[in-house]
């Protein structure tokens, strides 16, 4: 069965995988991490979004193969419950999470976005977060969190 090297939270591990299209989402979930949901398989709801190489992309379409020698970071690995990622403790700050189901893959969304950009006018944050759904409508009190993570007000 092949082997495959996944940096996943800053510890290095091999995986097996019998096909290199695995998803990474099941090869996430394998191993514990499941933070990362399954929601459409179709990397259309967000759910599932872990950041590869410090971009948010969603797992269920990202293969092992792909995600091999770069550094994968889950809601798990993004910061604890002593000392929080800037867009958790803000999460937790707005009161957005609701049902749960989509929140760790709107922090993943967020934190992608913020680690590219500091400082993110409400429209970009809107786009970063429109790839994730949220059948609550969390949505505005999202934006306003990943405004107050940047420092800014919504």
């Amino acid at each position: 069965m092949p082997k495959y090297k996944l940096r996943i939270n800053g510890s290095m591990r091999v995986v097996d995988a019998l096909n290199a299209d695995k998803p990474l989402l099941y090869v996430l979930r394998g191993l514990g991490l499941t933070a990362a949901k399954f929601g459409c398989g179709l990397g259309q709801c967000g759910a599932c979004t872990v950041l590869v190489d410090g971009t948010a992309v969603q797992s269920c379409q990202t293969t092992v193969a792909h995600a091999q020698g770069k550094a994968i970071t889950t809601l798990e690995g993004l910061g604890s419950a002593a000392k929080p990622h800037p867009v958790q403790a803000a999460f937790i700050d707005e009161q957005v999470p609701q049902c749960g189901y989509c929140t760790s893959g709107m922090i993943m969304s967020a934190a992608g976005l913020l680690s590219q950009k500091r400082k993110p006018s409400e429209s970009e944050v809107r786009s970063a977060l429109d790839v994730n759904l949220c059948r609550c409508g969390s949505h505005v009190r999202a934006v306003r969190a990943v405004m107050a993570a940047s420092g800014q007000r919504g």
